[in-house]
């Protein structure tokens, strides 16, 4: 497998975790998926022991990349410059496919039955929302954030016109392969 020729990936860089996550599946999905779209990082605030035995990553990005636990909120320490981002169901939030994704982010879930604390959304630079009626599997709202990422700094040729067409000319990705057709 041929990798991501590095003009295509978005300049810049992200991290992105949970608060209170509980269940060590979805944060090895998380971790896993977050290796795979080249985050910078991953991270934890207020995880549980069962959580941080995540041995679902078969990627092994424990591995790859530098994983934080923080206690709580008031913990958290990201780069300078780094704006973190709350991914939450919230009215004032900004639907993610409008949402101008900074170059330097973390981004940041809710655990798996309930809500980002009122502390840490105070923290937030950004909220943002997957536009769903209701809460999605927190790995699974992990992995459409940083799609949506990549799709939206990424370097990509521009959508054809057309359904199904192939883009006119630049970097084509797919299957982690440049020019596959």
């Amino acid at each position: 497998m041929q990798d991501v020729e590095p003009s295509a990936l978005p300049r810049g860089y992200f991290g992105i975790g949970a608060e209170r996550i509980s269940k060590a599946l979805n944060l090895g999905n998380l971790m896993r998926s977050a290796h795979g779209f080249g985050a910078s990082f991953t991270f934890t605030i207020g995880a549980t022991y069962q959580a941080l035995e995540a041995k679902a990553d078969t990627s092994k990005g424990a591995q790859h990349l530098p994983h934080y636990d923080w206690g709580n909120p008031q913990e958290l320490i990201l780069p300078a410059g780094c704006k973190l981002v709350g991914v939450e169901l919230l009215d004032e939030a900004i639907d993610l496919p409008s949402f101008h994704h900074p170059r330097r982010a973390a981004y940041v879930l809710g655990p798996e039955r309930g809500s980002l604390s009122p502390e840490l959304v105070a923290r937030c630079d950004y909220v943002v929302r997957i536009p769903t009626v209701f809460c999605i599997n927190l790995a699974m709202a992990g992995a459409i954030v940083m799609y949506d990422r990549a799709r939206a700094l990424g370097r990509f040729a521009p959508r054809p016109i057309h359904e199904g067409g192939k883009p006119a000319g630049g970097p084509m990705l797919g299957s982690g392969k440049l020019g596959r057709k």
